[in-house]
């Protein structure tokens, strides 16, 4: 049994962490830190946690704790992640990995120095409605990909219980960063694929300030695939998914969402060839599991920080991309 200690125990790790460490065969959740010690103590006491703490120097100086997610707002994964390894506890990162691609490489070189697993959680590649567009796609059911479309928007704005995803200085950025790294690491996913080059476009409101509001990035993949993602933190929740390929098409509403079943369709000629119900609630349990088991020994983390680190050098180049006008390489990762 791997114990968890979850530094920056916040909404996240109430409102999906946790039911998914309720469910986990392998490991359970053991410490929180928060920085109001008496809000951890609280966090613990409802969560029936022994251990909280006022920082994550001291639930990473815990012997009690085994390895550690980092849960904490953007700009703060570098300092703890990089507390975890130097203390030498393998370290589950929240997405995005850091603010910018140089954090992710720091962090993956310091992991890599001190022989410390650390992976990144982008969790929708344990959701089944992932693995089985990425499975029929390279099944050939919809022939060469020649689109590759994914949409993630939700109310993020006044009143958000993240107060700080519109403070650029914490967050990094707005929906592209957000949720936008979603998208990417699921299209990477399912394609099997990198991408090159991105152009993208963005506005601001009122009420995003520094960030975003609203973005649509074009996504150019290495086997020629056009990908196209479009975020926002004004529009209705949604998450559709759609692969457009020469003799078929791939889709599903919501096709990340975790709360409810989720139908996936075939279609040829316009027409609806087939449909496939898949459920993604255990994707949280899956994710801990898997790197509980890596913890073990038992198995390789499918998603190693050099993940993290790719998807952050696509966000970089959408966000140059924004402020130059133009189309932007996405900058290789040197892994190993």
């Amino acid at each position: 049994m791997i114990n968890f200690g979850i530094v920056g125990f916040g909404l996240h790790a109430v409102k999906r962490l946790m039911p998914g460490f309720a469910s986990a065969s392998n490991c359970r959740v053991v410490a929180l830190s928060r920085r109001d010690l008496s809000k951890a103590q609280e966090s613990a006491r409802q969560f029936n946690i022994p251990l909280a703490f006022d920082s994550a120097e001291k639930l990473c100086a815990s012997p009690q704790v085994d390895a550690v997610f980092v849960t904490t707002p953007n700009a703060y994964h570098l300092r703890d992640v990089l507390v975890a390894v130097d203390h030498g506890k393998p370290v589950l990162c929240e997405k995005p990995m850091a603010v910018n691609a140089d954090q992710c490489r720091q962090m993956v070189e310091a992991a890599r120095k001190a022989g410390v697993l650390l992976g990144v959680a982008q969790v929708f590649r344990f959701e089944d409605s992932t693995a089985r567009f990425r499975e029929r796609l390279a099944a050939g059911e919809i022939g060469k990909p020649i689109f590759a479309r994914s949409e993630f928007s939700f109310q993020g704005g006044a009143g958000h219980s993240r107060t700080w995803l519109n403070d650029l200085n914490v967050s990094g950025g707005g929906p592209v960063a957000d949720v936008g790294v979603h998208c990417i690491d699921g299209l990477r996913f399912i394609l099997q694929d990198e991408v090159v080059c991105v152009s993208a476009r963005g506005f601001s409101d009122a009420g995003s300030g520094e960030v975003e509001a609203a973005a649509a990035l074009i996504l150019e993949f290495s086997r020629g695939t056009l990908g196209t993602v479009m975020v926002s933190f004004r529009a209705d929740y949604r998450t559709p998914l759609e692969l457009v390929g020469d003799a078929g098409v791939l889709r599903a509403d919501d096709a990340f969402n975790v709360e409810h079943p989720i139908q996936l369709e075939l279609r040829r000629n316009g027409g609806l060839v087939e449909t496939e119900t898949v459920s993604n609630q255990l994707a949280y349990t899956r994710q801990v599991e898997a790197f509980a088991a890596a913890v073990e020994g038992k198995s390789e983390f499918p998603v190693p920080g050099e993940e993290g680190w790719r998807n952050q050098e696509v966000l970089d180049a959408a966000y140059l991309s924004m402020k130059s006008g133009k189309t932007e390489e996405v900058r290789a990762v040197v892994s190993g």
